[in-house]
């Protein structure tokens, strides 16, 4: 198992690079833009659908792609943190916690997003944003397989007594 877990780690550390540098540059163009991405009609397709679908004002669906935008900017953020984490302790294995949580919010950003693409029967962004959730997917079963392949820690015996246990 311990070998395992070492050929899972640098899967791990390659996938949070990829979103690190994908979603990091992707955050910062739609930030940067003048109408945070809504110019590009085809990449902001989920964006209109969730701004239909909430009866969203123009300056509604501004706000909506900004703050897709940034959620795009703190998931690249959080996977950054991540490899540095990953890289102080290398030996051993890094908190994941919070990568989890960016994870599923890549995942719940991708679902969103190909639904649309799959609507107006765009192929590159349906690619694009399956390879985004399959990713996340498969990083998040890593963080998963992690989590229950580490060793618990021994017990401090000066603590609680093996012998005793209440209300037998």
């Amino acid at each position: 198992m311990r070998m395992i877990n070492r050929a899972a780690a640098p899967i791990l550390l390659a996938i949070t690079a990829y979103f690190a540098l994908a979603w990091g540059y992707e955050g910062v163009r739609l930030l940067t833009s003048q109408a945070y991405g809504l110019d590009d009609v085809w990449r902001s397709q989920f964006v209109f659908a969730l701004g239909r679908l909430l009866s969203l004002s123009p300056i509604g669906l501004i706000k909506l792609a900004a703050f897709f935008a940034t959620l795009k900017l703190a998931v690249a953020a959080i996977c950054l943190a991540h490899i540095v984490a990953r890289i102080r302790h290398w030996p051993d294995k890094a908190n994941a916690d919070v990568l989890e949580a960016a994870l599923i919010l890549v995942i719940a950003i991708s679902i969103v997003s190909v639904g649309p693409a799959v609507w107006s029967q765009n192929i590159e962004i349906t690619r694009e944003y399956t390879i985004d959730l399959v990713l996340a997917g498969l990083a998040a079963a890593l963080c998963l397989f992690e989590r229950k392949t580490e060793r618990p820690a021994k017990p401090d015996p000066l603590q609680t007594p093996v012998w005793f246990t209440p209300w037998r």
